[in-house]
């Protein structure tokens, strides 16, 4: 035994008072000072637990959070005939109330990720010492011991961190959940919110994605295999290990049979099911273009009613017709892949080498690295080392004289897009440049209706004659312009129908000049305007020949005032947005105006139809055969080509080109008739054919105020019974034109007409 104190001091501590009083007040001092640094310590681990505490409770999820749950919901875009053609989402999630989903779904979800799931609440202690023993023994997580409710605790509002901070907020937030929801809904919030891979999370998501199925019609087959993936999506993903996902779905069906939710002959045959695998994309591409343009517009409704697209799991209706779009799509396919191999032997770079070389420029600027170096030097050595690469070049040559398409169909009566095209390469299309509602073009003679609708409107008929002899302007600046006909040719008088018939520029040009113009300048650019065309129109006179831009859908819209009686429907793509909980919180609705009288429209329609019956527009003939009516449009050098179309029940348009306007077809296959009007045929032909869609065969009607009078060949007045040559033509009842002033008796011979505008 070892003494605190020597002899001499016990004797001392004894025998002198003074230093007896002296060892009991350092006694006491040190008594003190222990006391004190034992509660320092206790304090410290209590501070130190309390703030422990305060910042697990401050991760843990506040009771609003708790009984309103957010999930992140996907946005599903329909089509009008109830297709969903594409999603906004940061996770792909759609919703299924429990009711709707199969009972053994549930049941393999019970079996195999928590049996005891009815029982405990929300954390399983024994299973939690289970594993925590396991994981032990192999020094290494091997075994989850999360119940149900923990794991949507997690999903809902933790995150996926492994640590030990993470795992008490875990049970705590479960035992919450239990406190707050009945198990049902505790399922029910499972089902829809767990990941499944592949960017599907819930349910209803994952069943619509791997078997193109709504969550109610699922097999128990196909059930085990999703609830087996809930292990590791990857892992276990049916597309790309198939095996794997084999085996997963027979444990799920194995823990069934061991949980008496199978019988042995139900696990038997099931087991032997195959896959059954249905792999659908979430976003289909059909439409991308579409898509794209409704996401914009959604992005500025969003602004205005405080909407997330991308979680707050709307649904919005277009005016989108997935039949008509695959239609559209198809019509593109056939065409163009025919004509870029046709132009791909005709375009020579070597006689175009500024514009390759301006190009190339241009795509190294654009270039990922070249944007990005850090110094001239580095861009310098960059520049050089991609102007010289071959593989590089040859790149930006397949860009630039890549072919590209703007195509749109419209419902005239209401607006309604029913189906775009945006790009030639519309299956990559993803954020691209849509060539139907983003870019400005000439639109050469595809202009010229709305010339002649100026015409109309003025009192002329289509049967009014025009000189097609040159002419020439003189412009602003002193210059002459002296406009040609594509063939180069030119006669003598011609009606304003058959000037639009066959597109002959110098009396397109006639009509707007001087005094007398049958369509002064200024009435085109403001009809042209009232007519729906929002870009800047000059005033001069090569507008009459499609001089000024355009934007492609503007135009085609404008030609479904002529299809609706002179009613201008604005196009639209939205019709109604709803919330997750089918609440409409946004409408559309057609806003339409009337621009012209149904006289004129109908007058209008009837010349147009000349331009496919044997005008310019004859080669539609190749495909479509019922009423129609159109006009084509080149402009200079073959650099743009347009048809633009419509029947009774639609309108559509095509313009082919190039991104790069210095890039141009090289002769007359970049006429519009052939190079855009082959789209808009085959497109009608095959959307008509279609039962499903259920478009009427029908004719234009004319209306009341179109009258059918007989006329002098001669000179387009009504005709006497003394002109020699009389055919039928069709007026507007306000304006019939005189009758026949030449031919008044049974021996008046014909006159000569006088040069310029001719008249009645």
């Amino acid at each position: 035994m070892k003494w605190r104190y020597s002899k001499e001091e016990m004797e001392r501590y004894f025998n002198d008072p003074e230093y007896r009083k002296s060892e009991r007040r350092k006694r006491k001092l040190k008594s003190k000072e222990k006391r004190a640094m034992k509660w320092g310590v206790w304090s410290a681990i209590i501070l130190l637990l309390i703030g422990y505490t305060y910042y697990v409770t401050t991760g843990l999820p506040s009771l609003e959070e708790l009984e309103n749950p957010k999930p992140d919901l996907a946005t599903r875009v329909l089509s009008a005939d109830g297709q969903v053609i594409d999603q906004f989402y940061l996770k792909n999630r759609a919703l299924i109330s429990l009711k709707e989903i199969p009972h053994y779904v549930v049941q393999a979800l019970i079996s195999t990720e928590d049996k005891k799931f009815y029982s405990h609440w929300g954390i399983d202690p024994v299973r939690i010492l289970k594993a925590a023993l396991i994981d032990l023994v192999h020094l290494r997580v091997v075994e989850g011991a999360s119940t149900i409710t923990q794991q949507l605790a997690r999903n809902l509002y933790l995150n996926q961190e492994v640590n030990l901070t993470r795992k008490i907020r875990e049970a705590i937030t479960a035992i919450q959940i239990e406190r707050t929801y009945t198990k049902e809904e505790i399922l029910s919030m499972y089902l829809n919110d767990v990941y499944f891979g592949r960017g599907a999370y819930g349910l209803q998501s994952a069943a619509q994605l791997y078997f193109d199925e709504s969550a109610s019609d699922l097999t128990l087959q196909q059930g085990a295999l999703l609830i087996g993936m809930l292990r590791s999506p990857g892992i276990f993903d049916p597309i790309n290990h198939p095996k794997r996902a084999l085996d997963v779905r027979n444990l799920v069906l194995r823990n069934m049979l061991n949980n008496d939710k199978l019988s042995e002959a139900q696990y038997e045959a099931a087991k032997r099911t195959p896959l059954g695998i249905k792999y659908h994309s979430p976003s289909s591409g059909l439409a991308p273009a579409f898509v794209e343009m409704v996401r914009q517009q959604l992005e500025k409704l969003a602004e205005k009613y405080g909407f997330d697209i991308y979680r707050d799991g709307l649904t919005v209706y277009t005016t989108l017709d997935s039949r008509m779009q695959q239609f559209a799509n198809d019509a593109v396919d056939q065409h163009i892949s025919q004509y870029q191999k046709w132009f791909d032997t005709k375009w020579n770079w070597k006689d175009n080498r500024a514009t390759l070389w301006d190009a190339v420029d241009r795509a190294i600027k654009d270039y990922p690295d070249y944007r990005d170096a850090g110094s001239a030097a580095a861009r310098a050595a960059i520049y050089k080392k991609l102007h010289s690469n071959t593989a590089f070049v040859d790149s930006v040559k397949q860009a630039e004289q890549t072919i590209q398409v703007g195509f749109v169909c419209i419902n005239p009566k209401d607006g309604y897009i029913k189906a775009m095209v945006g790009s030639s390469n519309y299956k990559q299309f993803r954020y691209g440049l849509n060539h139907v509602t983003q870019i400005a073009r000439q639109p050469g003679s595809a202009f010229k209706p709305i010339v002649y609708t100026v015409a109309i409107d003025n009192g002329y008929a289509p049967s009014y004659k025009l000189l097609n002899q040159p002419v020439t302007v003189i412009n602003p600046d002193g210059t002459r312009w002296s406009p040609r006909n594509a063939d180069g040719e030119f006669g003598g008088e011609v009606t304003i129908s058959d000037a639009l018939k066959y597109s002959i520029n110098v009396v397109a040009v006639r009509a707007v000049l001087g005094q007398d113009a049958i369509a002064p300048i200024n009435q085109v650019i403001d009809y042209a305007h009232r007519m729906g065309i929002t870009t800047d129109i000059p005033p001069y006179p090569s507008i009459a020949i499609g001089s000024a831009l355009v934007v492609p859908i503007q135009l085609i819209s404008a030609y479904g005032i002529f299809a609706d009686d002179g009613i201008l429907s604005k196009p639209i793509s939205i019709l109604k947005i709803e919330d997750k909980n089918g609440n409409v919180i946004y409408e559309n609705h057609t806003q339409s105006t009337e621009v012209l009288s149904p006289q004129t429209a109908y007058l209008m329609t009837d010349m147009l139809r000349g331009v496919i019956d044997g005008g310019t527009g004859a080669r539609v003939r190749n495909y479509f055969n019922l009423d129609c009516a159109g006009k084509t449009g080149t402009t200079q050098d073959y650099g743009d080509a347009w048809f633009i179309g419509y029947t009774p029940q639609l309108v559509a348009g095509a313009w082919v080109g190039f991104d790069d306007d210095r890039v141009h077809f090289t002769n007359w296959d970049g006429q519009g008739g052939r190079a855009a009007a082959p789209i808009w045929g085959i497109f009608m032909k095959d959307v008509y054919a279609d039962r499903s869609i259920g478009l009427p065969i029908t004719s234009f009607v004319q209306p009341e105020g179109v009258v059918t009078r007989m006329i002098c060949a001669q000179t387009g007045m009504l005709a006497t019974e003394f002109c020699p040559d009389k055919v039928p033509a069709i007026f507007n009842a306000k304006y019939l034109p005189p009758v026949c002033n030449v031919h008044t008796g049974p021996h008046q011979q014909t006159v000569a007409q006088p040069k310029g505008k001719i008249g009645y």
